[in-house]
């Protein structure tokens, strides 16, 4: 992988990243997001949130933290956070550009984020990450790539994405979609000048979507650090809203639903990172046993039988209510 800081990392949570979607922001499409934030979910509230998050994250061994230019402001929290905090020099950040927050601190608006991925869109939303996160910014990712995304074609964009990872920050992707092993698998074939321009790939993977699996096996093979998002499925795959067969494999490991989840993603080779996404410190907890959890093959041969086509799941996924 490609920051020595997590590669040299030895605990047993060091492939365990702390993503702050839900934290950076009012509103979200998790499940259960109502019980977990307070009700006067305010910039302070929430600041303090992320900032209990990233505490007790790092505390237990958690070096990888994940924010966008489209989560609120999470990475104005994470920021702070670093700065109140000088001596902690370990740990690697990550954010996003590619889509615009335009929610304004609601939780109703009618859009909450806009796409754009053109080079002017990278351009401002650079500036204003590094505006934020200085030298600190390890890891700068396109946000949600499909097939027909114009970032794997722009030309001017790959050279400025070049440039940027001459100045020594990491350059990779995030995908979504029913074609996410497509996106892949396309922009593993960029390149600049014949080097390869992507260094990392964070895709969905999960106990309902397994879709993307064989191309983020080929991206790991080439190369790429993988980190893993929305392991928990958007709350689908936690307390209350699990599938019975996953509930049966907790009570049998004597964990939460949300471990065995996550377990189940960590124990695959490629995945160098997977993201916790909690809002809450003891959400964090029970995500991080993930890393002690030992499935037998017949409890993987049950998880199994939960995964979802693609095409199903990506729109159920649409339809999760911003809340």
């Amino acid at each position: 992988m490609p920051f020595a800081r997590l590669a040299s990392a030895t605990t047993p949570t060091c492939h365990i990243g702390l993503g702050l979607a839900a934290v950076g922001r009012p509103g979200y499409i998790n499940l259960g997001r109502e019980h977990d934030l307070p009700a006067d979910r305010t910039v302070e509230a929430l600041r303090a949130r992320t900032h209990e998050l990233l505490d007790a994250a790092y505390a237990q061994g958690v070096r990888y933290f994940d924010a966008a230019r489209s989560y609120g402001r999470s990475e104005e929290f994470l920021a702070d956070w670093l700065k109140a905090r000088p001596g902690i020099d370990d740990v690697v950040v990550g954010s996003k550009w590619g889509y615009t927050y335009t929610a304004e601190w609601t939780t109703d608006a009618e859009h909450h984020e806009i796409k754009d991925h053109g080079a002017a869109t990278f351009e401002r939303q650079r500036a204003e990450s590094v505006a934020l996160l200085g030298d600190r910014l390890d890891l700068y990712q396109i946000h949600s790539v499909t097939p027909d995304s114009t970032v794997l074609t722009d030309k001017d964009l790959h050279a400025r994405l070049a440039e940027l990872a001459g100045e020594g920050v990491t350059v990779g992707f995030s995908t979504s979609g029913p074609a996410q092993a497509d996106a892949v698998r396309a922009a593993l074939a960029v390149t600049v000048d014949g080097t390869p321009l992507f260094r990392t790939v964070q895709s969905t993977y999960n106990a309902l979507e397994t879709s993307a699996g064989p191309a983020l096996a080929e991206a790991h093979d080439a190369g790429l650090t993988v980190i893993v998002k929305e392991g928990m499925a958007n709350g689908r795959l936690a307390e209350p809203n699990a599938p019975d067969a996953l509930r049966a494999v907790a009570r049998e490991v004597s964990l939460g639903c949300d471990a065995v989840a996550l377990a189940l993603v960590l124990r695959q080779p490629w995945a160098g990172v997977v993201l916790s996404g909690a809002a809450t410190v003891p959400q964090l907890a029970s995500n991080l046993h993930a890393a002690a959890v030992d499935l037998t093959d017949d409890q993987l041969a049950r998880l199994a039988a939960l995964v979802e086509e693609p095409q199903a799941y990506w729109e159920r996924r649409a339809q999760l209510p911003w809340h």
